[in-house]
């Protein structure tokens, strides 16, 4: 397989937005990482999402190694996206403001459920630590991803369907109502009245 700039040599899609942290470097006391997209980053990870763009995108980590090769990751994603009203099409702005509390593991730490129930019924498993790094900014694409409004409103935009009055003679037995007006026998009046 060619490997490219957004791809691994497994093929895997590495996505805009790297910070990488190699496990063995993170030490006891923890590891503290702030990281900031760039302009390309964030026009890269607004065109992947379909947005209209993003205008700012930052995430502050702290890293703490736990027993069995684990590492508690938790942060907080700031961002700025740029989409349009789905009831007026106008452009806005949504400030995005997320949490992040994960444990990552080795691969070989990180349970295979045996059937989809049991997949359902088990706590989140552990995110994998993938060739002994921990990609921050994977992770905080993949929050934001997650963060963004699917149905974003304008302040006070409603949808209001149109309305028409209802035509009397539009419905499905107009056409019949009128056949039968044509076979029926007129009335005649009698002559003198």
């Amino acid at each position: 397989m060619v490997k490219s700039d957004k791809t691994d040599e497994r093929g895997v899609d590495r996505g805009p937005w790297r910070a990488f942290v190699p496990v063995v470097q993170i030490p006891d006391t923890g590891l503290h990482r702030d990281i900031e997209a760039d302009q390309a980053t964030r026009g890269a990870m607004a065109e992947i999402a379909g947005l209209r763009d993003i205008s700012s995108a930052r995430a502050s980590f702290d890293l703490t190694p736990k027993s069995g090769g684990r590492v508690h990751v938790k942060g907080r994603l700031q961002a700025t996206v740029g989409q349009a009203c789905v009831v007026t099409l106008e452009p806005l702005e949504n400030d995005i403001d997320e949490e992040i509390d994960l444990i990552f593991a080795p691969p070989e730490q990180i349970p295979e459920p045996v059937d989809i129930d049991a997949a359902f019924e088990m706590d989140d498993p552990p995110e994998p630590i993938e060739d002994g790094i921990i990609d921050l900014g994977r992770l905080a694409t993949d929050v934001l991803y997650l963060s963004i409004d699917p149905y974003p409103r304008k302040e006070g935009a409603a949808f209001e369907p149109q309305v028409t009055a209802v035509d009397p003679e539009d419905h499905p037995f107009a056409a019949l109502k009128a056949l039968r007006a044509d076979r029926e026998p007129r009335k005649h009046k009698p002559k003198g009245e």
